[in-house]
């Protein structure tokens, strides 16, 4: 007899002699109810670090489910840290230790955990190259000055400023020096930084990330400029002290600021001594044609450029800079401190390795071509099973956008979120105040993200994804 199984109450029970009473979802697959069920045990600590799990094939045949079902369900489960496989001792729970646990019990909510995410801006976690950082990594503490065990220095470490402003140069176009590139946790880092060093009000793109409208906030309302075809409206008038723009490839919609709205840009700040921030936040991932350079190379001492490792490595190592003009460059590192207070030391040059010895572009390189075939992969699966779903966006980046017919967007985002699927709706990104100065809007849609998923779950996502579509625009039409 296997050790949990589900009975007629819907509930799985341990021979051990431990009742867990689940509520389990009366629809949706059994492998994302399996799922639900065990983090929720091992959360709440039904489940104690060490208990072993039954077999595959035990679990399949007490279930009435394939064995491959059991066998992903651990699978993904391993991978999150819930469970602990290793040959010969079976399927574990996991010692996370009782602070994890509880931590656990109040922050692991159904919602966030979907069976399928395809939320937008996220890279491929599994394909973190950990044997290249932890070979960074040794190589860069063996090799460390002794001041890079001391209080960090708030311009970031020359080694990494020295490899970013070679590789920046050469990949991004960006024109600056080591002594202008100041290192940071990431572009939130940076907005706070700007807020308190430039007088607002900051004006932003209409479509964008609520989260970083909020940080510029704290000036004074951010300004919402119009976004089009041609990405931000920058020829129009702007009433801000300065612009934020995402030029290489605007976030959301995906289209780049073409080139003459990047020297409008730039003919605006000279003539109103006003400054351009650049969130250049995945220019890296190009498919289709020659990148797009940097707008900083336009004027250096106008166009503050801001990048990150979040999209190419793992938004999990904090890890940032930016190239600052000339006249910012003591107020920035005043607002920072007298200390470097986010970003590791041996991070920073354990990234200045990466760089140096190549294993960044090479990275870089193997992740472009995986991102390219997925993006194929979903544009060839929308082309063949919902030819009406028109792609906004897609020859750069994590994401695309998928307009909608009009007054859709609430039905598909329902019918994801019935099927386990997580996306995001367009008009979340709107900025509140941008019908006030946009005659048009962006179509309906959803920005669906096809960097996250792992290469097994990936053709799993957007099957369902596609199927949402399927019923929601065949309903539609019915109606």
């Amino acid at each position: 007899m296997t050790a949990i199984r589900f009975n007629s109450v819907a509930e799985i029970v341990v021979d051990s002699g431990i009742d867990l009473h689940l509520d389990l979802a009366p629809t949706g697959s059994r492998r994302s109810a399996l799922g639900r069920a065990l983090r929720d045990a091992i959360a709440t600590g039904r489940l104690q670090p060490g208990t072993r799990l039954p077999s595959y094939r035990a679990l399949a045949a007490d279930l009435g489910v394939a064995r491959n079902t059991v066998a992903e369900t651990y699978g993904e489960l391993v991978s999150e840290g819930w469970l602990d496989a290793r040959r010969g001792s079976g399927t574990r729970v996991a010692h996370r230790g009782a602070a994890s646990v509880r931590a656990a019990s109040s922050t692991v909510r159904p919602e966030l955990r979907p069976e399928h995410d395809l939320r937008p801006g996220r890279p491929d976690q599994s394909a973190f190259p950990r044997a290249a950082w932890m070979a960074a990594a040794r190589r860069a503490v063996s090799g460390a000055p002794v001041d890079a065990f001391g209080p960090g220095d708030p311009h970031g470490r020359l080694e990494l400023r020295r490899a970013l402003a070679g590789y920046l140069a050469r990949t991004r176009g960006v024109r600056s020096d080591p002594r202008r590139i100041l290192v940071c946790s990431g572009f939130s880092q940076t907005a706070q930084i700007l807020t308190s060093v430039v007088s607002g009000p900051f004006a932003v793109e209409s479509y964008g990330l609520p989260f970083h409208r909020r940080l510029f906030d704290t000036s004074g309302p951010t300004v919402p400029i119009g976004v089009d075809e041609h990405g931000g409206r920058t020829h129009e008038p702007i009433e801000a002290a300065a612009l934020v723009l995402t030029p290489s490839h605007q976030f959301p919609t995906g289209v780049s600021l073409h080139p003459q709205r990047r020297t409008a840009a730039v003919d605006w700040a000279r003539a109103t001594d006003g400054l351009v921030v650049e969130d250049d936040y995945d220019g890296e991932f190009r498919y289709d044609r020659t990148p797009v350079g940097a707008m900083q190379g336009l004027d250096p001492d106008r166009v503050l450029y801001a990048g990150s490792i979040s999209k190419s490595l793992s938004p999990g190592v904090r890890v940032g800079w930016m190239a600052v003009p000339e006249h910012l460059l003591d107020p920035i590192l005043d607002a920072k401190g007298v200390r470097e207070a986010t970003v590791s030391a041996l991070d920073q040059l354990t990234l200045a390795d990466l760089i140096t010895t190549g294993a960044y572009d090479r990275h870089v390189r193997a992740m472009r071509l995986k991102y390219r075939r997925r993006r194929d992969a979903l544009v060839d699966a929308l082309r063949e099973r919902v030819p009406e779903i028109g792609t906004m966006g897609i020859a750069a980046g994590l994401q695309a956008v998928l307009t909608l017919p009009p007054g859709s967007e609430s039905d598909v985002l329902a019918g994801a979120s019935e099927a386990g699927l997580a996306v995001e709706g367009l008009g979340w990104f709107r900025h509140p105040s941008a019908a006030e100065v946009e005659s048009d809007v962006m179509p309906d849609g959803i920005l669906v993200g096809f960097s996250a998923p792992s290469d097994r779950a990936f053709p799993r996502a957007v099957e369902t994804l596609v199927s949402v579509l399927e019923l929601t625009t065949r309903g539609r039409r019915r109606g």
